[in-house]
């Protein structure tokens, strides 16, 4: 996968995978950060989430994280001016707590999850939190055409059962978790899907471009036709 390519796709859109209002709503009523804690929005990308995240720490801090300096500028100036809010170009894995709450929407996609729990766990206070997405296959039937794709975009893949042993390989325990409602998925679709019309004026002097565009839309159409055999899976997990 070309790097370019990707990020030629995914510039200037509001956030950088499923989520929304209610979504943030709904792991907060268990994460439960203190009002003045210190949140770790890991993997922040142009900061959608920031905004809600703020609230629910009004005296304290949220430190927002993305490793592509686009994104974390983009965050960066949409906060400038917030105390509490600091916004790094960096890597995730390598911050300072404590955190009394990582956010991780979406984000422990390349690190992969095994990998990314026990680094972030050392970043939390003691009654700390880590609230994570990941695709998870979510229904009884795998649909063949979607078990190829997956096999290549993302081939450690797994089940609800699969992530609660990660969690505790990651000498975490598996609090809670929800499976994103569809109106998460379009609030990341519906601008991508845009995006992706606007970029085809682009394909035929971009052969590489237009082979991520197809991934894309194979992707989105996956979702439509068999998003209820799949989805991403937000978790809360403690200490």
């Amino acid at each position: 996968m070309s790097d370019q390519a990707f990020f030629a796709i995914h510039s200037s859109l509001p956030r950088e995978g499923p989520g929304d209002r209610s979504t943030i709503s709904w792991a907060m009523a268990f994460a439960r950060p203190p009002a003045d804690g210190r949140i770790l929005d890991a993997g922040c990308g142009p900061g959608a989430d920031i905004p809600w995240l703020v609230k629910y720490v009004p005296r304290g801090r949220v430190v927002a994280v993305d490793s592509h300096a686009p994104y974390a500028h983009q965050a960066r100036a949409r906060f400038r001016g917030d105390p509490r809010v600091k916004v790094i170009h960096g890597d995730m894995l390598q911050q300072s707590g404590p955190f009394n709450l990582v956010w991780a929407a979406g984000s422990l996609y390349a690190p992969g999850v095994e990998r990314a729990l026990p680094v972030l766990r050392r970043m939390l206070v003691p009654a700390g939190r880590i609230v994570f997405s990941d695709l998870c296959w979510t229904g009884p039937e795998r649909p063949p055409e979607a078990v190829e794709f997956f096999s290549r975009t993302y081939p450690a893949m797994g089940d609800e059962m699969t992530l609660r042993s990660r969690v505790a390989r990651a000498g975490m325990r598996f609090h809670v978790c929800t499976e994103l409602s569809a109106s998460a998925w379009e609030a990341y679709y519906a601008p991508l899907e845009k995006r992706l019309e606007l970029l085809r004026r682009d394909v035929p002097g971009d052969p590489d471009l237009a082979r991520q565009i197809e991934t894309h839309e194979r992707e989105i159409e996956l979702w439509r036709e068999y998003g209820d055999c799949f989805g991403y899976l937000l978790c809360v997990a403690a200490r």
